[in-house]
């Protein structure tokens, strides 16, 4: 299981009670914030304690707060629950789980979106594609950059939208919004002028050969390398909702430098309702303590920069979100980048260069697991300036690092 370090709580399994003849199983769970102010849409991960599991109920002081069930591995069986919650300060709370080896999960309002789509060239609209699809594996050789319509998964909520590059650079790019609302289903990642004048969102950062939001690359010693020498490539959407979707990348037999032994790399990507967070879950086959990677961000032109030296780092900036050669109909757009690792997986943080932000770093064994954030100065209800964003990144950091992972 990969580590969801998601949660800003402390969560117990208090109590447990069997109803044999329902074939159900019920919890009592103890949520505490360990904050000294309020959080909200906070993840609760728990992995079933049982097998069999068809659907869940969660309740809080007798009222149902919507649920997820996931398979994680695809094998048929469910093995996540997840829920979410809003805490005051210190405040404690005290869930009720039902799990159920009868019926199906509810079916609630649904908070995120995630598609893949195969490019269907018959449809000449951006927006209007057709062939969707939950999986794609290639070969050696193949590129199916162009095969993928917006070249890889994307996925939502309300407030922010990403997608991953399905090629050798496996690029994290993001969509901006004006207003707080799912809409990837409509504009399918390049919003038309009826819809921009809507209100609308779009592509407002160009990441070309960076990289770009918390992209995971190898590390010549002198430089990032791409994801470049692999015998096979996936990607899946392994989670659709409603509260959380999960993409995951798969690099079979990557040689991340020549003279290297090849090694598996399975990369998720996990977006949460209500939070502009991205957590990254990397696990390799086998032990890469001796491997170096990079990741880090784009150094948007004339950006300004923050680090703490211990893992948190961002910056402000404005630039064309396309190629010179595209940038008609389109604005400079503004944005805050940022990301978060565990201190103990940072070798280096590299000065800027004309490109990156770069991080040198190193796993832990065979799990790697960092966060990635970004607003964009369109929102009518996010940051506007460098000072409000560098402000947020320190609370965001506060917010990850006091919550332990739920297990």
């Amino acid at each position: 299981m990969i580590e969801m370090k998601r949660t800003a709580i402390l969560a117990c399994l208090m109590a447990a009670t069997t109803v044999a003849a329902n074939a159900q199983h019920t919890y009592d769970v103890s949520v505490s914030n360990q904050l000294k102010r309020e959080v909200n849409n906070v993840p609760v991960v728990w992995q079933l304690p049982i097998q069999g599991v068809r659907s869940a109920l969660v309740t809080l002081d007798g009222k149902e707060i919507p649920c997820q069930l996931d398979d994680l591995d695809g094998n048929g069986t469910l093995d996540e629950l997840c829920f979410m919650t809003n805490m005051k300060r210190r405040e404690k709370q005290v869930f009720k789980v039902t799990l159920s080896e009868q019926g199906e999960p509810v079916k609630y309002e649904p908070r995120v979106y995630v598609e893949m789509l195969l490019t269907n060239k018959k449809v000449k609209e951006e927006n209007k594609q057709d062939l969707y699809i939950s999986e794609l594996k290639v070969d050696r050789g193949v590129n199916p950059y162009w095969m993928i319509h917006h070249h890889g998964a994307a996925f939502e909520n309300e407030l922010v939208a990403y997608r991953i590059y399905f090629d050798h650079r496996q690029t994290v790019d993001i969509y901006g919004k004006y207003h707080q609302q799912l809409e990837l289903r409509d504009t399918q990642f390049y919003p038309d002028a009826e819809q921009k004048a809507k209100g609308y969102g779009d592509d407002v950062l160009w990441v070309g050969q960076t990289l770009g939001l918390g992209t995971l690359r190898g590390w010549d010693g002198q430089k990032p390398t791409m994801v470049q020498d692999v015998e096979h490539r996936s990607q899946r959407i392994v989670s659709r909702g409603p509260l959380r979707t999960i993409v995951e990348v798969k690099d079979e037999a990557w040689v991340p430098q020549p003279g290297q032994a090849p090694i598996d790399m399975t990369t998720r990507y996990t977006l949460y309702a209500g939070r502009r967070d991205c957590a990254v879950d990397i696990t390799f086959g086998r032990n890469v303590n001796d491997y170096r990677f990079s990741t880090g961000m784009i150094n948007v032109k004339n950006s300004t920069e923050f680090s703490d030296q211990r893992g948190l780092r961002g910056c402000w900036g404005t630039d064309w979100p396309v190629s010179a050669k595209d940038s008609v109909g389109h604005k400079r757009e503004t944005v805050g980048l940022g990301i978060l690792l565990n201190s103990s997986n940072v070798v280096e943080e590299r000065p800027a260069d004309k490109d990156n932000y770069p991080f040198v770093v190193a796993a832990d064994g065979q799990r790697l697991h960092y966060d990635i954030v970004f607003c964009s100065d369109n929102e009518t209800f996010g940051m506007h300036s460098e000072r409000e964003w560098f402000e947020f990144l320190k609370r965001w950091k506060e917010e990850l690092e006091s919550r332990p992972v739920v297990r």
